[in-house]
C-alpha cells in the first residue's frame, strides 16, 4: 500500500513512491505500454506523476495527459519543469528568463490539458539569467494560479538556500529539491540534504536505483536488452565496472535475507531519511510499478541493518 508524505514544509501531500516519464514515454515505449503503466500506478495508489516539458522535446507531457484521462483532478499531484531547450530550440526556448519560464508553464498546461499543475520546478540553475528575474516569474505564476508550489531540480546547496531565501521574501514558499540520490549516488548527503531540512524543503530523490543498476538484472553482467546495453542516459555500460557488480551482488545477497528484491532495500534506503518526500521511479511495464509498491510493506531498515549496508558501500 502506498503511504503519502508531506512535501517539504507545507500541508501538501504526495506519494512517497512518484511515477517519472523521463525516458519511457514517447521514448523508450509506445504509448499504450506507457498508459498501461500509468493505469497500474493509479491502481496501486499513487496519485504523483513527474514529467518536464522537456522529455522527448515535449511529447512526453502530452503521453502523460492522454494515460490520465479522465482521471478526477483533485485527486493527482501533477509536476513539470522548465529549463532545458525545447520546441525549435531557439535563443529564447531554453534557460530561466521570464520569457521562458511564461512560455514554458503555458506550453505545459496545453500539453498536460490542465489548468494548473501542482508543483513548478526549475529543472536546474540557470547561470545567465538573475536569480531576482528568474524567482519573480516563478512567484507570478503562483499568484496566477498555473502553479500551485514551486520547487527546484539539481540545485547545490548554496543555490538552493539562495533561491529558496528569495522565494520566501516573494511570499511563496520553495517545497522541493528535487536531487539524485540512491545508494550508488550519495554525494547530497554531507551538505544538500541539510540545507534541504534547513529551508524546509522536501526531497525527490529521482534515480533511486541507479537508472535500474541496483535491480536483479546486472548480477551477471549487461544483458541485451537492458538500458545500459542501448546506451541509455540513465546507465551506461562503461559505469558499469567491477567493482560496482561486487557491491551489487552483496546489496543482493542482503535483500535476499529479507526476502525482498534488490530494488526494494534500494528504495528503502532511500526512503529511510524523513527529508525524503518521494522516491520518482520510471517503467516500461506495470510489473515494475508493482514491485516499487511492495517495497513499501517491509519491514523498515534498522540501525544495524543501515549499518552493513554501508559497510558494503565502503
Amino acid at each position: 500500500m502506498v503511504n503519502y508524505r508531506y512535501l517539504g514544509n507545507s500541508g501538501f501531500k504526495v506519494s512517497e513512491i512518484t511515477y517519472g516519464n523521463w525516458v519511457t514515454h514517447a521514448s523508450q515505449v509506445d504509448d499504450s505500454a506507457a498508459i498501461a503503466t500509468v493505469h497500474k500506478a493509479l491502481d496501486l495508489g499513487i496519485t504523483t506523476f513527474d514529467t518536464a516539458d522537456a522529455y522527448a522535446n515535449t511529447a512526453a507531457e502530452v503521453v502523460l495527459a492522454k494515460a490520465l484521462k479522465g482521471q478526477q483532478r483533485e485527486n493527482l499531484e501533477i509536476f513539470t519543469k522548465v529549463y532545458w531547450p525545447v520546441g525549435k530550440k531557439g535563443p529564447n526556448d531554453t534557460g530561466l528568463s521570464r520569457k521562458h519560464i511564461m512560455d514554458g508553464i503555458h506550453g505545459s498546461l496545453r500539453r498536460l490539458e490542465l489548468d494548473y499543475v501542482d508543483l513548478y520546478q526549475a529543472h536546474r540553475y540557470d547561470y545567465e539569467t538573475p536569480l531576482e528575474e528568474t524567482m519573480q516569474a516563478f512567484a507570478d505564476i503562483v499568484r496566477q494560479g498555473k502553479a500551485l508550489y514551486i520547487g527546484l531540480s539539481n540545485y547545490p546547496a548554496p543555490l538552493a538556500a539562495k533561491a529558496a531565501a528569495r522565494l520566501a521574501e516573494l511570499g511563496t514558499p520553495c517545497l522541493v529539491n528535487q536531487l539524485k540520490y540512491s545508494l550508488f549516488q550519495r554525494d547530497v548527503e554531507p551538505d544538500t540534504l541539510p540545507a534541504c531540512r534547513e529551508h524546509g524543503m522536501g526531497v525527490v530523490a529521482f534515480s533511486p536505483l541507479a537508472g535500474g543498476l541496483l535491480s536483479d538484472r546486472y548480477l551477471a553482467g549487461i544483458p541485451a536488452d537492458s538500458r545500459a546495453a542501448s546506451a541509455s542516459p540513465f546507465l551506461t555500460a562503461d559505469q558499469i565496472t567491477e567493482e560496482k557488480l561486487a557491491t551489487v551482488r552483496a546489496l543482493h545477497a542482503l535483500a535476499l535475507q529479507r526476502g525482498q528484491s534488490l530494488s526494494q532495500l534500494a528504495l528503502q534506503w532511500v526512503l529511510r531519511d524523513p527529508v525524503v518526500s518521494c522516491a520518482l521511479i520510471g517503467a516500461s511495464h506495470p510489473q515494475q510499478i508493482t514491485s516499487a509498491v511492495d517495497a513499501l510493506g517491509q519491514p523498515p531498515l534498522d540501525d544495524d541493518l543501515q549499518q552493513k549496508i554501508l559497510s558494503i558501500l565502503t
